[in-house]
């Protein structure tokens, strides 16, 4: 009982809003990545990661999927109840799966079974202004809430594909008064995916709550990646944005902890792992 209490006095107490908040106003960057069950997500929690999604990419690197799409709200909470066992540190986020937001009440409901069966701390939906709503509900029943912009992936089949969002100045103004809308609706944080630096800049710079990049450029608050992509485990073509981080440290716990080290020295993303 109490256990968050009791955690405050470690070395490096809980991570929680706040703390991503003061990291913000710091200029301290942010390591993010994904696990889905609980011997890696110790790892990532004793490698320094800062937060841990349980992302709907487990639709395709643990079930073999095309796409996110026929992720579950059940597959949420069962690979988050395994990972939330593990960590002691980072804060945990789960992703709302694909048509499990579409009304404020259902958002609702989905958002506490993720909190009180998976062990998530934030949940994490995908949308622009169209989702502000949804992030008023939320956060008007004290839901902590990540809105994720640029690429979503489960819209793919209606963008037609994998592709860099914002190369287009009115898309990127769009996302940049989206942004604001869903942080002004009690976002939390905004993730940011494939999108050119510039885009990633702007929008950082306009918000006060910190902002996630994932191919979002070097200057957002903190970065994510797919664990399995920096293990090298993933099969096939890569995104451009994703580094190997196994070649030269030899196991995973080394390859976790060279890739939070990397964020926090600025040396991840490199130019090559950016779109202009």
């Amino acid at each position: 009982m109490y256990t968050q209490l009791q955690q405050r006095d470690m070395e490096s107490p809980p991570v929680n809003v706040g703390t991503l908040r003061r990291m913000k106003e710091q200029r301290v960057p942010i390591a993010c990545l994904t696990a889905y069950d609980a011997s890696f997500a110790l790892l990532v929690d004793q490698g320094g990661t800062d937060l841990v999604l349980v992302g709907d990419s487990l639709g395709m690197v643990i079930q073999g999927h095309d796409t996110t799409v026929p992720v579950t709200v059940e597959d949420v909470i069962y690979h988050s109840r395994h990972v939330a066992r593990r960590l002691r540190r980072a804060f945990l986020v789960a992703d709302m799966p694909f048509m499990s937001y579409t009304t404020p009440e259902q958002a609702l409901s989905n958002a506490v079974r993720l909190m009180q069966e998976g062990g998530a701390m934030m949940v994490k939906l995908e949308g622009g202004a169209g989702q502000v709503a949804i992030v008023e509900h939320l956060a008007r029943h004290d839901i902590p809430v990540c809105a994720h912009l640029g690429l979503k992936p489960q819209s793919v089949h209606k963008i037609g594909g994998f592709r860099v969002q914002g190369r287009d100045r009115s898309v990127a103004d769009q996302m940049l008064e989206d942004a604001r809308a869903l942080e002004a609706a009690g976002a939390d944080i905004v993730l940011l995916e494939c999108v050119p630096n510039d885009v990633g800049a702007t929008i950082t710079r306009a918000l006060e709550v910190p902002v996630i990049g994932i191919g979002a450029g070097p200057d957002v608050n903190g970065q994510i990646l797919v664990l399995y992509d920096i293990l090298d485990i993933t099969q096939g073509r890569k995104p451009r944005f994703v580094q190997d981080f196994m070649a030269e440290a030899g196991t995973p716990a080394a390859a976790i902890r060279a890739y939070v080290e990397a964020v926090k020295q600025r040396v991840y993303p490199a130019p090559e792992h950016c779109f202009s």
